[in-house]
């Protein structure tokens, strides 16, 4: 099988490669631009598309005897991840560029230039099992819990999974690492990327204030009484505790939290913990990973963040959306992020988080 290796320049993507060689795959390995500024195709950083790895990724395709290319999609990136994570945080929603990355880029653009010169399937370095069912695709977690990335690949469709690879699903960190060291690959103990790629500083709050400009608003409680300002809606997600600035404490001496943002009027919405319990989410734009979408009423699992926990909980499901009855509350649920569905370990598909109650 001719296969294309997404090659990040870390060492999941390195060790997925090595075990497709090792299985006799004619591979290639590629590595994606995704900055248009040179400047930010940066050394030094935690990101994933650094110079350095670049240069990581490189070397160990030389080392695995493989083709190696750089490909430059950073148009497509900076117009279907860039502005959409602008304009979400704008719309007071937090989106997950790493998500879109996957949906957009890495099993759309890339798969489609992979397929038009001859591969048969992308593979990546993500930890997830891709089973058969005939000729259906079936996507289920990883055996690691811990690293199991299953969540940002579920907006995947099944044309994506039926030409996709993700060598690693069986395999725990700890033992990816040791085989990158018994290879020889010099990324065998490098660090994992946690940082947004394209914000090179890791301070999102300036990336957007440099693009949507400061906006002095309100910070307010459930009532509308002013407890402080801020200086953009953009900087706050549901959810968060931190870097709230208030110049009123709580009558009961307890943390405040966002419940709420309103572009609007560009007022934030603040409040007890528990006031942040959430018992139905409302999600739009569905995909589905399962061949035959999973409409009408049924049970399952919903996760709403990469490493969140999944949630027990009955679900409607039409052509326009889902309806998420949670069996217990949740907290924190923020408008934007991706509840992604499950039957079991098994990924069914996927919604944008357009409301919560």
């Amino acid at each position: 099988m001719r296969v294309l290796v997404a090659m990040s320049g870390g060492v999941d993507s390195s060790v997925a490669a090595a075990r497709l060689v090792a299985e006799g795959h004619e591979v290639t390995g590629v590595h994606l631009a995704l900055n248009r500024n040179p400047e930010l195709y940066r050394s030094g950083s935690r990101g994933c598309c650094s110079l350095e790895d670049s240069n990581d990724a490189r070397r160990v395709a030389d080392t695995l005897g493989i083709p190696f290319y750089v490909w430059d999609f950073s148009d497509r990136f900076h117009a279907d991840v860039v502005e959409d994570f602008v304009a979400e945080y704008a719309a007071g929603r937090t989106p997950n560029p790493c998500l879109r990355c996957n949906e957009k880029i890495k099993f759309a653009a890339v798969l489609e230039r992979g397929v038009a010169l001859g591969f048969d399937a992308v593979a990546t370095g993500h930890y997830a099992r891709l089973g058969f069912a005939g000729e259906d695709a079936e996507l289920y977690r990883a055996a690691d819990a811990a690293k199991d990335q299953s969540y940002v690949l579920g907006v995947l469709t099944q044309a994506q999974l039926r030409r996709s690879l993700f060598p690693l699903y069986g395999t725990v960190k700890a033992d990816v690492r040791a085989e990158a060291e018994a290879l020889g690959l010099r990324v065998a103990s490098k660090p994992d990327s946690h940082d947004i790629c394209f914000i090179a500083d890791g301070d999102t709050a300036g990336f957007l204030d440099r693009a949507l400009g400061e906006r002095p608003g309100e910070v307010v409680d459930a009532a509308g009484a002013v407890l402080g300002t801020h200086g953009g809606h953009h900087r706050f997600t549901v959810g968060q505790r931190k870097g709230l600035r208030l110049g009123v404490p709580a009558a009961d001496g307890q943390p405040r939290y966002v419940l709420a943002i309103s572009p609007v009027d560009n007022t934030v919405t603040v409040g007890p913990h528990e006031a942040l319990a959430v018992s139905e989410i409302t999600g739009i734009r569905p995909t589905w990973a399962v061949a035959e979408p999973r409409l009408g009423s049924w049970r399952g699992l919903v996760q709403v963040r990469a490493h969140g926990t999944p949630l027990p909980c009955g679900i409607e499901a039409d052509a326009e959306g889902v309806r998420i009855a949670l069996d217990e509350p949740a907290f924190g649920i923020a408008p934007g992020q991706a509840a992604v569905l499950y039957d079991g370990d098994l990924v069914v598909g996927a919604a944008t988080i357009a409301g919560a109650r």
